[in-house]
């Protein structure tokens, strides 16, 4: 009773976990008896000790210590780290670099915001309806036929349903007192899936086509064509499908001018972008008939991207997965070791009973064949670890394109005059001195402000608080020029 009483305690405390170590808890302590001995503490010895000798005060004193000792918080602390697999020697600053890490994750994340506006247009305009019952949490009365369809097709998870009570593309709308509990509309959600996947086969040929995107920015004197390129990681896992599965996919963009030079502009440079309206696309028809437009340029954009952003993708990917991996095969051997070694060992000893001509209530074939079993169990596991450690990129898709026309050859265009406004060299110093103007700033409050590589990660500046580690600020910094 004293002990299930223990392991009652330490299991409120410890949100259940006890049970993870159940059956090493009393492994690694021992306590003195009277002989100076050692008195063997596994929970089964401790069981049948306090059923044998229970009622001699002395060993029930031994007994009642041995459940302390074994029962300590810090002893069951120690056995679950030991046995978690992402146990390692984290220090302070390997801490606070997973969290800069888990903060810069957050600044790439497709923003609630932008799913929810596509959302919302694409479901409409594909037959469902939707509307808004409470602040950012909606009601769909129906859902089309061909989604429903579509997700039959391509679905592997949950199906679409034919009417959702609530969704939300928030996660701390999911829940609301007194409301619906509502779907979470998130990448991975299948019926976001399916609007995607209908979609992008209605309006691929349009992106094919390419569109013509006006920068206010002025970061060039002259056009360039974006590319949008979609890349992929697999590793050797089969699919239900017998394909190799894919672990990660990612869009990427290549940027290429009118030089034939090749850049990344970031993961998203479209935010920063508009589109031309009818009367600027007549204006600029001319820019959009030059030879070099028509020159392999796609090539090119493969090329750079197979150089220089598949082999990026293939590390953030493989980065920590090893570690996992061996991780997870130093805790696979540890565990599944010993129980085939308990059972060669008990196969034997029922081997020997029979021999003697007893008549065990399992027999040695019984025990020999769980032994086998978890053998081959133990194969089959690291097999899988094995294939999932060897990763191998697909060669990346342009899946479409547009022509990036800065607005002062727009303006130029329009009014036939000679373009007006900063010159890229002076809007390049002009840059350079709001960065650094934002960096002193940044240092007078006592932060550790970053300059990013230019026009790569989505932001100029990455600045952290000595007083609050692992928590970063990500700052776009915009210069202007006195009177523009």
């Amino acid at each position: 009773y004293k002990l299930l009483e223990k392991l009652e305690t330490q299991r409120v405390a410890l949100g259940g976990r006890v049970f993870d170590v159940l059956g090493r808890l009393f492994d690694m302590q021992a306590s003195q008896n009277g002989d100076g001995g050692e008195m063997p503490l596994s929970l089964r010895g401790l069981m049948i000790e306090a059923i044998r000798y229970g009622d001699q005060p002395e060993v029930r004193a031994k007994l009642l210590k041995a459940i302390d000792n074994a029962t300590d918080q810090e002893h069951l602390r120690n056995l679950l780290e030991h046995d978690a697999l992402a146990r390692d020697s984290l220090d302070a600053r390997k801490v606070q670099a997973i969290r800069e890490d888990m903060e810069r994750a957050e600044a790439r994340r497709l923003q609630p915001h932008y799913i929810q506006a596509f959302f919302m247009e694409a479901f409409k305009r594909l037959g469902g309806q939707i509307s808004e019952r409470e602040n950012g949490r909606f009601e769909i009365t129906r859902v089309p036929g061909l989604l429903r369809e579509r997700d039959r097709q391509i679905g592997s998870g949950p199906p679409v349903l034919t009417r959702y009570e609530r969704v939300t593309f928030e996660k701390e709308m999911i829940n609301q007192q007194g409301k619906p509990t509502a779907a979470f509309i998130c990448p991975g959600h299948p019926l976001l899936d399916a609007v995607l996947d209908v979609v992008l086969e209605q309006n691929r040929a349009m992106l094919r086509r390419g569109t013509l995107l006006i920068d206010p920015s002025d970061r060039t004197e002259s056009p360039r064509v974006l590319f949008y390129l979609e890349h992929s990681i697999r590793d050797a896992v089969r699919s239900g499908a017998g394909e190799p599965r894919v672990i990660s996919r990612e869009m990427e963009f290549v940027e290429i001018d009118e030089a034939g030079r090749s850049l990344s502009p970031g993961y998203a440079p479209y935010l920063d972008y508009r589109p031309a309206t009818e009367v600027e696309a007549r204006a600029l028809a001319g820019e959009l008939t030059k030879p070099w437009l028509v020159e392999g340029l796609e090539q090119r954009a493969l090329t750079y991207a197979v150089e220089r952003l598949v082999p990026e993708h293939l590390g953030r990917v493989r980065k920590g997965r090893d570690e996992r991996i061996e991780k997870t095969i130093r805790a696979v051997k540890q565990r599944l070791t010993r129980e085939i070694a308990y059972w060669d060992h008990r196969a034997q000893e029922l081997l020997a009973r029979e021999q003697a001509g007893k008549t065990p209530k399992i027999n040695s074939t019984m025990a020999r064949q769980r032994a086998d079993d978890l053998e081959g169990r133990l194969q089959r596991r690291l097999a899988l670890l094995d294939q999932e450690r060897h990763l191998s990129p697909s060669p990346p898709v342009v899946v479409g394109g547009a022509i990036v026309v800065p607005s002062r050859m727009l303006t130029a265009a329009v009014s036939g005059s000679p373009p007006t406004g900063v010159p890229v060299v002076d809007r390049d110093r002009i840059d350079k001195l709001a960065i650094a103007a934002v960096v002193a700033a940044e240092k007078a409050l006592g932060r550790t402000p970053r300059v990013m590589d230019h026009n790569n990660p989505g932001y100029d500046i990455e600045s952290s608080d000595p007083c609050d580690p692992g928590r970063l600020r990500f700052l776009d910094v915009t210069g202007k020029a006195v009177g523009r």
